[in-house]
């Protein structure tokens, strides 16, 4: 994820200000085995013509999704390109990819709402039924369509059906992606009709590598310590360089080190804050979830009640999934977090 300048930004909710898209983005950093066992299937003609690229935020998903998406447009599904499916930046397909305007590639996300002009919190059924018609369209140079869908975690019941329905009636030629933070959350039918790619935290190690090529000027000690919060995520490590998310983040590990004695006064506090900042609920929900994540792998093969914990950490990403969603008060969301977490740390710590 490369720096880029200023006056080149666009406005995009899937962006980093500052840094380049993942479209954009040719740099992929520690997901070298999903990449492997994608490049197989690819070059040896047999892909799936569905792949769910599941992972926590910020630690390469999208990126993943468009170099395979550059090779496939470029190459088809055939051994004609490199084995690590690279395409050159100034390659006419890479080119148009990034630029967004290539015209065998759609990208479903979030869309504005054409009556309010506000971005919706989920990707709409009208949003999903655009697959039909771009899938059974004349097949362009290369012959190949690809979709991405980013992500499948934000779609509603209509739009998951409607998906489904497309992973059911595959045309000859089409590749569908889909993108999620959380797919035990996806239907269990799309998932039995994806072929997984399983992306995973990255170490502190490369995380502070990739901030050293990435925040030059950031102090060595900085870096450290912003590895160590971001969770494997060097999406993540990136919003918490902006003063605000650094101090959502330290207050996520506040919260799960007194969690038997929470500061509800001080969480009184946070909330306001919270909810004077955007997407400040949803951003606090994103460091306290993989705060407590971190906690589990860390106790994995101890005595440690671990099954308690991960239903909180279950419970806990699907109650700020749902407050962001429905503009919640984030009083409520972050008291009921707190709770939870405190309840289950008084019958045994983690």
């Amino acid at each position: 994820m490369a720096k880029r300048a200023k006056s080149e930004e666009i406005e995009e909710t899937d962006r980093i200000a500052g840094f380049l898209h993942p479209r954009e983005n040719f740099r992929l950093v520690g997901q070298g085995e999903a990449l492997a066992r994608a490049a197989r299937a690819i070059r040896s003609g047999k892909t799936p013509q569905g792949w769910l690229i599941a992972g926590p935020p910020g630690i390469g998903k999208a990126t993943l999704a468009y170099h395979i998406a550059r090779y496939v447009l470029k190459y088809g599904a055939r051994a004609d390109g490199p084995e690590d499916l690279s395409v050159p930046e100034k390659d006419p397909v890479a080119m148009q990819v990034a630029a967004g305007s290539h015209p065998g590639l759609l990208v479903l996300r979030r869309a504005a709402n054409p009556d309010t002009g506000r971005m919706m919190n989920v990707v709409s059924v009208d949003e999903v039924r655009k697959l039909s018609g771009f899938f059974h369209l004349t097949s362009g140079a290369g012959g190949w369509r690809v979709a991405i869908v980013d992500t499948a975690d934000d779609m509603n019941d209509a739009a998951a059906n409607a998906l489904l329905k497309a992973l059911e009636e595959p045309p000859a030629r089409s590749m569908l992606m889909l993108l999620s933070n959380r797919p035990g959350r996806l239907l269990p039918t799309i998932r039995s009709r994806c072929q997984r790619l399983n992306l995973r935290p990255l170490s502190d190690a490369e995380v502070e590598a990739e901030l050293r090529a990435l925040l030059p000027d950031m102090e060595e000690d900085e870096r450290a310590h912003l590895a160590k919060l971001s969770g494997g995520s060097i999406g993540a490590a990136l919003l918490l360089a902006d003063g605000e998310g650094l101090a959502l983040a330290e207050e996520a590990e506040r919260l799960i080190e007194n969690a038997t004695n929470p500061d509800f006064a001080a969480l009184y506090t946070l909330a306001e804050k919270i909810a004077r900042q955007t997407d400040g609920l949803e951003t606090f929900g994103h460091f306290l979830v993989e705060a407590l994540a971190a906690r589990i792998r860390a106790k994995a093969g101890t005595d440690a009640p671990l099954k308690r914990w991960i239903e909180v950490w279950e419970k806990l990403g699907a109650s700020f999934a749902r407050g962001h969603a429905l503009h919640l008060e984030p009083r409520q969301t972050i008291l009921s977090a707190a709770h939870n977490i405190s309840d289950t740390a008084r019958r045994g710590a983690l």
